[in-house]
């Protein structure tokens, strides 16, 4: 059998979602499990819903009509009225209308899951009646019923047994009759609550399932070629790899390479299951296979570019050395938070670190911080990240910027800037 996972780009129109039929039917006859994304920029604009009830701000409603109104018309292009789906998304969208009414009392990440989750919830409705309507035998499923997660809300853990053992035991049997169509992105808590496993963890999704299910193979469908070496959005003379191997892969993720979720690796190559990266505009095309590989050459620098950085500089108040036990409390504080450091470095007497810009945690993590240790910060960076680089790549990259921080090792520089 084989994983699909198909993300935002690929079902942000109608087009989109009957080139999704289109590639499926390709493959009938084929045991297939396909993942779906939101729709389009549905997240980003969920994300402002959330956070405009949390701070009971006076465009909620409108923001979650234009979200509504937004699938509507993606719907009233490809199916009939009165057709069953219109009521399964309304239905939907219902729950968060009654979550609007009321005045937010919880913290903000299981807000944001509650609210940000029903993209995928709908994405998969509206998908699923289309494949039954191109006469494609569709089931719907709920992956929070076997995506099973602590209560880390906006990056829960998933407890990879539980969630097997509950796959491998209902899944083989719809998979005999149908293409199941189930959500990217979500997990369920043992109370029955929503978690997001964190931004593009579709991908980790349709990795576990995968791995769960012993599949021959899973497969991104996205809106490049392949994995390049570098984001085209930014750079104009990117390079497609044929083949990289899982090692590779997890290198670039684990440094911030968007085209996969960093946890996909890991559960396909313990499982020793290839990665398909494929273009949805073009299903023939080969794309990039990601497998075991001894060896591979990198002849090209990978070129990774992480926006919205900050970086801390943390020091003891009473100019002592950092010591380990500064160094333990500070990791405990970033783990305490649930923040992830993207590159750090230590001198004698301070404690440097890049972060993502994290909603709501950076504030708290500042706070508890400042308790103990001097703190200074920069905000609005970039973090660089050149993989197999050669020295004249590193002026390329960083002409014209003030770097900040930069850091080397035999493979991998990193360099931050603004």
């Amino acid at each position: 059998m084989k994983v699909f996972k198909f993300g935002g780009a690929s079902v942000k129109d109608a087009a989109g979602v009957i080139n999704l039929a289109n590639i499926v039917k390709k493959f009938s006859g084929e045991h297939l499990l396909v993942v779906v994304s939101a729709m389009g920029k549905t997240t980003n604009a969920l994300e402002k819903l959330a956070r405009a009830y949390f701070d009971q701000g006076d465009d909620m409603h409108d923001i979650f009509e234009e979200i509504k109104q937004y699938h509507y018309q993606i719907m009233h292009e490809l199916f009939a009225e009165g057709h069953p789906v219109f009521n399964e998304v309304n239905n939907t969208f219902v729950e968060i209308d009654w979550m609007l009414e009321d005045e937010p009392q919880d913290h903000f990440d299981f807000i944001y899951d509650q609210i940000v989750s029903i993209g995928e919830l709908v994405s998969t409705r509206i998908v699923d009646a289309c494949l039954n309507q191109e006469d494609i035998k569709s089931r719907w499923i709920d992956v929070r019923s076997y995506i099973h997660t602590d209560n880390t809300y906006r990056a829960g853990q998933v407890n990879m047994e539980k969630s097997c053992a509950d796959i491998q035991q209902d899944i083989p049997a719809l998979l005999e009759k149908h293409v199941v169509v189930t959500q990217g992105f979500l997990g369920g808590t043992s109370e029955n609550f929503t978690t997001t496993l964190g931004r593009e963890g579709s991908d980790y999704t349709a990795a576990i399932f995968a791995a769960c299910l012993k599949a021959e193979s899973a497969t991104i469908w996205k809106d490049v070629p392949g994995v390049l070496n570098a984001d085209p959005k930014l750079f104009s003379d990117t390079v497609k790899f044929d083949e990289l191997s899982y090692n590779e892969a997890i290198e670039m993720t684990y440094y911030g390479a968007t085209v996969i979720h960093p946890k996909t690796i890991k559960p396909l190559q313990n499982a020793g299951i290839p990665l398909l990266v494929k273009p949805f505009g073009d299903a023939n095309a080969p794309g990039t296979v990601i497998r075991e590989m001894e060896y591979q050459k990198i002849t090209k620098p990978i070129v990774i570019v992480k926006p919205n950085q900050i970086l801390f500089s943390i020091s003891a108040k009473d100019y002592s050395f950092i010591t380990e036990n500064h160094l333990s409390d500070i990791f405990g504080l970033f783990a305490q938070n649930h923040i992830a450091i993207n590159t750090m470095q230590t001198s004698a007497l301070s404690f440097s670190a890049c972060i993502d810009t994290y909603d709501n945690r950076f504030e708290v993590l500042l706070s508890g911080l400042q308790k103990d240790f001097k703190v200074r910060y920069n905000t609005g960076l970039q973090l660089i990240t050149i993989r197999h680089y050669q020295t004249g790549d590193i002026q390329s990259f960083t002409s014209g910027k003030t770097v900040l921080l930069e850091q080397f090792s035999r493979n991998t520089a990193q360099m931050v800037v603004k």
